[in-house]
């Protein structure tokens, strides 16, 4: 039977099982994440983290959404990784190698260079990554930015006032981004950012690292303010620093929940 121990853990209430398969691997075809991720009938998570070796970096991070679809990046738990391991670490993930460092009780991570074109996002077809001309209801003309996964950016007078639960399935799945996006909703208070996130795969979280980071790119480009710069969401507070042609730099919190056991059989 393949028994393991697992980690839960969060950062800003974006939420972790994170399994390291490192001495033992693990099959995770997307029926067992999901499974494993469901709240009523498995341990219950934002995102399943499986941990493996690595022949380019201290260690390989895959991660699962909640539905069981795989995703290239995650900030949130880049900085539970690094904080569970207690040490600094290169990680590849599938949108790229990042670097994490213990910082105090925070860690910092270094997820790499945004991205704007295009066909980097991905978009369907090509358009101004700057302003979308696209528009749904109240929200239109996001910018689009990678961060190891796609994120659509928009900025409003009233966060509060959008009703991303209902608007945030229909811009993820639209025609137009062919790997879906995770949707970034945000107004601006001085320097500072209050955000609300819709990701792709696991719908509204407490917190989303990459959202805060292409948020905070997006802010910075369009000069609504300066880096560095402290974006605000549910869940918690991040300070994200960026610079033209720089990796973005996010420090923040992650939070150690428990340890258990499983039977990854039991799960499918």
């Amino acid at each position: 039977m393949a028994k393991g121990e697992f980690h839960k853990m969060h950062g800003l209430g974006n939420d972790f099982v994170i399994i390291d398969a490192r001495a033992c691997a693990i099959d995770m075809p997307p029926a067992r994440a999901r499974a494993i991720a469901d709240r009523k009938y498995g341990i219950g998570c934002d995102q399943l983290i499986l941990l493996a070796h690595s022949n380019i970096a201290d260690l390989n991070m895959r991660i699962f959404n909640a539905d069981g679809s795989e995703v290239e990046a995650c900030g949130n738990a880049s900085r539970c990784v690094v904080a569970l391991l207690k040490q600094d670490l290169k990680i590849e993930t599938k949108g790229g190698i990042i670097s994490g460092q213990l910082s105090g009780n925070a860690v910092t991570v270094s997820m790499g260079e945004a991205k704007f074109a295009w066909q980097d996002i991905p978009l369907a077809f090509a358009m101004d990554s700057a302003a979308l001309p696209l528009a749904w209801e109240e929200l239109q003309n996001p910018m689009a930015v990678n961060m190891g996964n796609p994120h659509a950016v928009f900025f409003v007078d009233d966060v509060d006032a959008v009703d991303l639960a209902r608007l945030g399935p229909i811009i993820e799945h639209d025609a137009a981004f062919p790997e879906r996006v995770n949707i970034n909703v945000a107004s601006i208070d001085g320097n500072e950012i209050r955000l609300t996130v819709w990701e792709r795969g696991a719908g509204l979280t407490g917190a989303c690292g990459t959202g805060a980071c292409a948020t905070a790119v997006a802010a910075i480009r369009q000069g609504k303010v300066q880096s560095p710069v402290v974006v605000h969401q549910k869940g918690g507070s991040l300070t994200i620093a960026w610079t033209a042609g720089q990796p973005v730099i996010m420090t923040g919190s992650a939070t150690y929940v428990f340890t258990g056991h499983a039977d990854w059989d039991d799960f499918g």
